[in-house]
């Protein structure tokens, strides 16, 4: 069919706005290797404190030569365009095809639409890419830019001839994909005659138009599953037949896959993938294609997916916990060396257990970035029970011992990340573990034998336990990065040959789990993190610090993706590993009063962070941070209401537009912008001040399935679950999201200077949701001559948030300046609260 011939999908395109429909090619894919090298750095606690938008400054040999061997050069597009499936923007500006490289990759892509002009005449295009780009109007070649700055964005403009009718624009992209890269372009319509984007379809215009709205609208039945059956809700019936496969995948590291396949009818309204049960637990991104001749449109969507029913309540007894964790993590978890640990902890050797390792020495073997993770608990378990591996499968561990690389000092050319303070504690402690374990034979890339690496990593792992019990974590409060700490600290606690690591390990673990504690609401984390995803920040049950917090303290559930659970339990079943009694209590507070906790992390005290919980409500902040920065992976404000783990809120400026996509900041994790942040108790305040060229909206997480009771109206909206109260006021209308994928769960504040004001209270205290609104829906805040904020508040009475962080109050001063590393937890009386009677 020619392209008169074609159907095509038109939209208006308007003057000074971005170019969203395309066909693209198939992604074309080329390892890059560079000669081994070493690198010089070392860890860097700021790394995501960023200077330069979110960019991050940190430079592999790789992009060096890559840099100079294609910056400012043409790019050589590596195939010719075939159209293979259709971009549809589902309110992106870009063509986003961004995603996770574990080694480094070449990468490039065609891309084609259709400009239908009125009438000839010139126009402007402004091509935006982190990497290179072509691009091309009627087969005619207008120019290229090739500015390869890893994920840190060019523009240019061009000056282009358009005709009348339609006006093929292609382009063609690439760059050096390294980690989490972003790759993406943006075209813009600048200036010009009037247009459309027409887009070629195989099938008729007004069926490719359902098909857009139904990607568009769909959505989950559910929040999140807990062994229900998993339903996609279709906002129109679908207008013809076709077929459907999904993908359900894991995080970025996740190394499973499981696929499934449907026929569906013309007039279907939803799509049954079946019960949750027999599904993979965890945050899951459900990868949706639809598929009809050669047409192929497809939208990516994210839910979690928990086994509660299953796992039932936790067991009474600590050891009997430390079994069920074993037990649960050889039978459920994803098949890598952290499964083949909890298998050999509970001497389950053999051929399965074999094959798990088998499967992931690969990784260790050619670098892949986060190898590190993989490599840990292979050592922790050689070191203990190597006698139930057979010998052939010893040899292949040491091979890939020996050839690693443990350092960015050694020569390599990986993309390995050795500059967070996570990884870095996994490559000293491999180094010096795995040194330990052949002392008498030569690493290959240090060129030194196993005694001495065993030595420098011995070093190291003493300068980063110094780093650590000055300064803690740099990336504070991380719900996916306290179990890699705990993963390097708990194999130096098993398996360190010196008492002192052991013991200074071993304290590091209970003071994280402190950290945990003091911060938890019912036993879930509840605050402001320094590193955050999606995929950690939307689900209330599967995250490993869940599991953690079932086995130490009885309450939570277990996911998939494991790290250091069996690490950890295996700590307290064999290495004596012990915690205070007092945490449980702390991790699950229940008294008629009220924690204040009070602290700071990382490198010169940089993060100060203030924590208020009873035993309804908890809402964490982090104070003075960078307000008006661009943001990279904080999350500056995060509560809980009631028992039910779901019933949470949290409030950011979105980094991308794009829903579960790779961004730092993406949708929900993290901040495109840093807002001004202060809390009082069960107060808090956001001041967003948002850059031009970023969303022009703030939100918030406001699942209503996990709440009891609802109310939003105009600027204000309510929820309570349990006894536990939340008011969000808004300087402007907070809108609720009821098409697509954050239907019910999304409110968004229109503007780029978007104040939210969060007020907690509980049933005992207010009756109710009307209760709550007749006695704070007028809170507000005025700012003074010295820009310092005040609100009165009902209990609080003036409330003087000032502009370094200070907040005065109640008789009290608190400066964000003197909370310590250690931090300071003190009880306060509830006002209006009385004591609850003990049972008789």
């Amino acid at each position: 069919m020619t392209t008169e011939q074609e159907s095509h999908l038109r939209r208006a395109t308007a003057k000074d706005s971005p170019i969203v429909y395309w066909q693209l090619a198939h992604l074309w894919q080329e390892r890059y290797d560079v000669a081994d090298r070493p690198m010089e750095g070392s860890m860097d606690p700021f790394f995501f404190v960023t200077k330069t938008k979110n960019f991050i400054p940190h430079e592999y040999p790789c992009r060096t030569e890559f840099k100079k061997s294609f910056s400012g050069r043409r790019p050589q597009p590596a195939a010719e365009f075939e159209a293979v499936r259709w971009w549809l923007p589902f309110a992106s500006p870009r063509v986003d095809l961004s995603g996770f490289w574990f080694r480094p990759t070449r990468i490039g892509c065609w891309a084609r639409t259709f400009l239908d002009v009125q009438s000839a005449g010139p126009a402007t295009l402004r091509l935006s890419t982190c990497g290179g780009a072509i691009l091309f109007v009627n087969g005619s070649e207008q120019g290229f830019m090739a500015p390869y700055e890893r994920n840190l964005e060019d523009q240019q403009l061009f000056e282009v001839e358009l005709a009348a009718g339609l006006n093929e624009i292609r382009v063609y992209f690439d760059d050096l994909a390294e980690r989490d890269a972003r790759f993406y372009f943006q075209l813009d319509y600048v200036e010009g005659p009037e247009v459309e984007t027409a887009v070629p379809v195989p099938i008729a215009a007004g069926d490719a138009d359902a098909l857009e709205i139904i990607l568009e609208g769909m959505r989950f039945d559910r929040t999140a599953y807990l062994g229900e059956d998993v339903t996609l809700l279709f906002p129109v019936p679908l207008p013809v037949a076709l077929s459907c496969h999904v993908e359900i995948e894991g995080d970025f590291m996740s190394i499973e896959r499981f696929d499934y396949d449907f026929e569906l009818e013309a007039g279907a309204t939803k799509l049954e993938l079946g019960t949750s049960a027999d599904m993979p637990a965890d945050f899951r991104h459900f990868r949706i294609t639809f598929k009809t001749g050669e047409l192929s449109l497809g939208r990516t969507l994210g839910v979690e997916i928990c086994h509660p029913q299953r796992q039932g309540e936790a067991p009474a007894a600590l050891d009997d916990r430390v079994a069920e964790a074993l037990a649960e993590v050889a039978a459920h978890s994803e098949p890598d060396t952290v499964c083949a640990f909890a298998r050999l902890a509970l001497g389950q050797g053999g051929e399965e257990t074999e094959a798990m390792i088998s499967a992931m020495l690969p990784v260790i073997e050619d670098c892949h970035d986060c190898a590190d993770f993989v490599l840990v608990p292979l050592l922790f378990a050689y070191t203990r029970w190597s006698d139930l591996l057979s010998p052939d499968l010893r040899d292949r561990i040491e091979h890939a011992v020996l050839n690693y690389r443990y350092w960015m000092d050694e020569p390599g050319n990986d993309v390995q990340w050795y500059f967070s303070e996570n990884h870095a504690l996994l490559f000293h402690t491999a180094a010096y573990l795995g040194g330990r374990l052949f002392p008498e034979t030569v690493f290959v890339r240090s060129g030194r034998t196993g005694a001495e690496q065993m030595q420098v990593g011995e070093q190291r792992v003493r300068a980063w336990l110094d780093h650590f019990e000055r300064w803690e974590m740099a990336e504070w409060n991380s719900v996916p990065y306290f179990p890699i700490d705990l993963k390097g600290l708990t194999a130096l606690a098993a398996c360190a040959p010196d008492e002192t690591i052991r013991n200074r390990a071993s304290a590091s673990i209970v003071r994280l789990m402190e950290i945990v504690a003091r911060s938890a609401h019912q036993g879930m984390l509840t605050g402001s993190q320094g590193r955050s995803y999606e995929h950690t920040l939307r689900p209330g049950r599967s995250v490993e610090l869940s599991a953690i917090a079932r086995l130490l303290w009885g309450r939570g559930w277990y996911g998939r993706r494991v790290h250091a659970l069996p690490q950890l339990a295996v700590c307290i079943r064999d290495h004596g590993l012990r915690f205070p009694e007092a945490l449980a209590a702390i991790a699950a507070h229940q008294s008629d009063d009220a924690q204040e906790w009070t602290f700071s992390q990382g490198e010169k005290r940089f993060a100060a962070l203030y924590h208020y919980k009873t035993r309804d409500t908890a809402l964490g902040t982090i104070a003075h941070y960078r307000p008006g920065a661009w943001g990279y992976q904080e999350t500056v404000l995060h509560l809980r209401l009631g028992d039910r783990p779901e019933a949470q809120i949290w409030i950011n400026h979105p980094g991308e537009t794009i829903q579960f996509g790779y961004g730092r900041p993406s949708f929900w994790g993290g901040c495109g912008t840093l807002p001004r942040v202060h809390q009082y108790r069960d107060l808090a305040i956001l001041d967003f001040e948002i850059h031009e060229g970023q969303p022009d909206f703030t939100h918030a997480w406001f699942p209503l399935e996990a709440f009891d009771d609802t109310v939003v109206d105009g600027n204000l909206a309510l929820a309570r679950s349990g006894n536990g109260i939340a008011m969000l006021i808004g300087n402007g209308a907070l809108q609720p999201v009821k098409q697509g994928p954050t239907t019910d769960i999304e409110l968004r504040l229109a503007g780029r200077k978007g104040r939210w004001i969060v007020r907690l209270s509980d049933v005992e205290r207010e009756g109710g949701l009307d209760g709550m609104q007749a006695r704070f829906a007028t809170l507000s805040a005025r700012r003074d001559e010295e820009g310092a904020l005040i609100v009165v508040d009902p209990d609080y009475g003036r409330v003087v948030f000032e502009e370094d962080g200070t907040v005065r109050a109640e008789g009290r001063i608190l400066r964000p300046t003197d909370w310590s590393v250690r931090g300071d937890a003190v009880h306060l009386k509830i006002q209006g609260r009385q004591p609850r009677r003990a049972a008789s």
